[in-house]
């Protein structure tokens, strides 16, 4: 029986639709993360008959014609690149991007990864770093006798160093763009790698056209509403159960088929 294919689908896509909600709940508080969500196709359908197909010797045609389906599959689970709230810390080496762009990050096999996540730090040497400790480029070196450090909306680094009065520029935090952000492949640790999908990077001075301002002392938090997700949750279960419902039924048709004697 096709029910019996067709239902199993739909559960085994609810259930997926389930685990990208909880994915977003899990990371409610996690700096710069941006939410998923499942999309959905339908399956090849199975013409019994045909819309158009000739009826008679006259030429009249099948208006609609009869078509099975044989299911639902995943299509894609994009990120929704909203922005998040911006919340202080008031920590002097956190940064939020308000607008659009990523952080560049320099991993350590050489290439270049992209993150919302600001909250940097300095290593042993002063580099300024994620907190994995990956750099944060072009490589920006802060003085172990520097008092203050601050950072422009521009993203100009300058310190103050030892019993200097003018601030000494340290270096600029340029800020990367793709032509399609959703298409970024997610690594972890708040990171993504260029695909051929996302389009190769465009660097900019951040607050320029195009590319967001930096707030130093501030954070991004998730773009996850909660309200939502619950809602999202709810209706992925309630589908599931339906899907479960359907296998059921056709298991009791099937089992009054066997029935008849």
């Amino acid at each position: 029986m096709k029910a019996l294919l067709i239902a199993a689908s739909g559960m085994m896509a609810q259930e997926l639709n389930v685990e990208v909600i909880s994915n977003n709940i899990a990371n409610m508080r996690t700096t710069g993360f941006k939410r998923q969500r499942a999309e959905f196709q339908d399956l090849l359908y199975q013409d019994l008959r045909r819309q158009g197909a000739s009826t008679s010797d006259t030429g009249t045609v099948v208006p609609t014609g009869v078509h099975i389906g044989s299911g639902v599959k995943t299509a894609a689970t994009p990120r929704v690149m909203s922005q998040g709230n911006i919340l202080m810390t008031e920590k002097d080496l956190d940064v939020a991007i308000r607008g659009d762009g990523f952080f560049r990050i320099r991993m350590p096999d050489g290439r270049t990864a992209y993150s919302r996540d600001g909250s940097f730090e300095r290593d042993s040497i002063g580099q300024l770093v994620t907190v994995d400790g990956y750099i944060v480029e072009p490589g920006i070196t802060v003085p172990d006798d520097a008092r203050a450090i601050s950072i422009d909306a521009e993203g100009l680094v300058q310190a103050f160093v030892a019993t200097d009065s003018d601030p000494v520029d340290l270096g600029q935090i340029d800020l990367a763009r793709f032509v399609n952000p959703a298409g970024l492949e997610s690594i972890g640790d708040n990171l993504y790698l260029e695909t051929p999908s996302s389009g190769a990077e465009q660097t900019g001075t951040a607050a320029s056209e195009g590319y967001g301002m930096l707030q130093q002392g501030y954070l991004e938090q998730a773009n996850v509403n909660p309200v939502s997700e619950i809602s999202e949750l709810i209706a992925a279960q309630r589908a599931y159960e339906m899907n479960s419902r359907v296998i059921s039924a056709a298991d009791e048709m099937m089992q009054s088929t066997s029935n008849i004697t």
